[in-house]
C-alpha cells in the first residue's frame, strides 16, 4: 500500500508530550502526553505490575468508556471552534483523538487484562479506526511513532488478509525493530492462522504444533 507524502509535515514535534491541539478533549490528550512521556516509553511493550496499576488508576474509567464507544467525541472539534480554510484544526483534531482511541483499546486493554479474554475484546474496534486512520489527510506526515501505534491493530490482527494488506505500512515507518516484530507476527498468522499464545486466554483448545511452538523462545508477544 501506498499512501501520499505530498503533504507539507505537521505535528511532526521531537517532543510528543508538547502538543499543540487546543481543541484536542482533554481526555484524549492526556492519554496521548501519558503514553508518548518519555519516561513511560521504556514501559510500552514491558509486563510491569506498578505500570499496569498506573494506567488503571489513571485511565481505568476511561478505558471503560471507550470499550463501550463513548469516547467518539474525541475525533471531533468541539462545536463552537473556528478553523480556517485548510480545515488543519479539523484534521489534527480528528488524527490526534483516533490515535488516542485506539491507544486505548489496543494498549490499554492488554495492560489492564494481561492474560484475561479482555485484552483481546476490544481489538475489532480498535482495527477499524485504524483502517480509517491511514487515509485521513496528512496521517502520513504524523511523528512515526503516532503511526507506529496508529496501525498496530494491523500487527494484532488474528487475519492473514489483514497482515498482508497493511503489511507496507510497517516497512514505510522505517524502524527494524517494529518491522521484525511486524514480521515476526505474520510469520505466526501464515503458519497457524491465530496467535498460539492466546489460546488459553480465549479458551481455546491449542493444537500439539501449536503446544511444540509455545514451547519456544519468543512464541508470545
Amino acid at each position: 500500500m501506498s499512501l501520499s507524502t505530498d503533504y507539507s509535515t505537521f505535528l511532526n514535534q521531537p517532543d510528543l508530550t508538547q502538543l499543540n491541539l487546543p481543541h484536542l478533549h482533554a481526555d484524549a490528550h492526556a492519554v496521548l502526553k501519558f503514553w508518548f512521556d518519555k519516561d513511560n516509553e521504556p514501559y510500552w511493550f514491558l509486563e510491569d505490575d506498578k505500570f499496569d496499576q498506573t494506567i488503571n488508576d489513571k485511565f481505568g474509567e476511561i478505558w471503560q468508556a471507550s470499550r463501550q464507544g463513548e469516547c467518539a467525541l474525541w475525533r471531533r472539534v468541539e462545536e463552537h471552534t473556528t478553523t480556517d480554510d485548510t480545515g488543519i484544526d479539523t484534521v489534527a483534531t480528528n488524527l490526534a483523538g483516533r490515535l488516542a482511541e485506539i491507544i486505548v483499546l489496543d494498549q490499554f486493554s492488554r495492560n489492564l487484562c494481561r492474560k484475561q479474554a479482555c485484552a483481546f475484546a476490544q481489538d475489532n474496534m480498535a482495527l477499524v479506526l485504524a483502517q480509517e486512520a491511514i487515509y485521513q489527510p496528512k496521517f502520513s506526515n504524523l511523528p512515526w511513532q503516532w503511526r507506529q501505534f496508529m496501525i498496530m491493530p494491523f500487527m494484532h490482527s488474528e487475519s492473514a488478509v489483514i497482515q498482508a494488506r497493511y503489511f507496507s505500512l510497517f516497512e514505510q515507518l522505517d524502524d527494524p525493530v517494529t518491522l521484525d516484530f511486524a514480521y515476526g507476527h505474520q510469520a505466526i498468522i501464515e503458519q497457524f492462522g491465530r496467535y498460539p499464545h492466546r489460546n488459553a486466554a480465549l479458551n481455546r483448545t491449542s493444537t500439539g504444533a501449536e503446544e511444540v511452538f509455545l514451547q519456544q523462545p519468543n512464541s508470545s508477544f
